[in-house]
């Protein structure tokens, strides 16, 4: 092998090995419009979660948030396609919302759950893609305000899918089963309870990505694999910024 194509695996490695630390700059605009009460004594940490991970084809997903202690600034959509080595946004942030779930049906359709929190969870939407994840649509649910997570989601086919809507408060459960059969366009309720839903889950071979909390290193791990075996293929740091004055 030859010493330049040498170097560029070896940096290769190194870049697929250190913690991805997420772009963000906490502006005067944002600390006014979400209500950080922060100082140059006690500056108001910014934070990374991530919420799911899925791949289509080589393209690799996850989702999530950034948030303070107390506030949910923005969502995050990142996709890779060179195995967990480098990182782009696939979608804007949306203000002020979370991204959970991710799904796809096959290589090309594919969904994300999400729901603005302001800061209980309402307004439910999703993302939805055509081309393999290299582009999102956001779709709202409901017409109008409507308080509420969704909590599970599934697609039988392109067109049809099923969500369950945690509706609950408190201590009192209740949630609202909804079905599409336009691929996500347009839903319609098809069931209300006092308990939480439960959509069957998938098959356990379609399992193959995950996002877990390391506090050891300060990281959220993108992880592939199954059962008890599971390899690295990232790492992102979870303390981002800090707001201050």
């Amino acid at each position: 092998m030859r010493l330049a194509a040498l170097f560029s695996l070896f940096a290769a490695v190194l870049m697929a090995q250190a913690p991805v630390k997420l772009a963000y700059e906490c502006t005067p605009a944002d600390m006014d419009a979400f209500g950080l009460n922060c100082s140059l004594e006690e500056p108001c940490a910014v934070y990374l979660e991530l919420a799911s991970a899925e791949a289509s084809g080589n393209r690799i997903l996850v989702a999530g948030n950034v948030h303070t202690a107390d506030r949910t600034l923005y969502s995050l959509l990142l996709a890779s396609d060179d195995n967990g080595v480098t990182w782009t946004e696939a979608h804007p942030r949306i203000r002020s919302s979370a991204l959970e779930q991710i799904s796809f049906f096959d290589l090309q359709t594919g969904w994300v759950s999400g729901e603005a929190l302001e800061p209980l969870a309402r307004d439910a939407f999703f993302l939805l893609t055509t081309d393999g994840g290299k582009t999102w649509r956001q779709k709202a649910v409901f017409d109008d305000t409507k308080f509420g997570a969704i909590s599970q989601f599934q697609f039988t086919s392109r067109a049809a899918g099923q969500f369950v809507l945690d509706t609950s408060r408190g201590r009192t459960k209740r949630s609202e089963l909804y079905e599409t059969n336009t691929g996500g366009e347009g839903w319609e309720i098809k069931q209300t309870s006092p308990s939480l839903l439960r959509l069957n889950p998938r098959p356990a071979a379609q399992l193959g990505w995950r996002v877990r909390a390391d506090a050891a290193s300060g990281t959220q791990r993108l992880e592939r694999g199954g059962g008890r075996e599971w390899e690295r293929v990232a790492s992102f740091v979870i303390h981002v910024a800090d707001c201050r004055p």
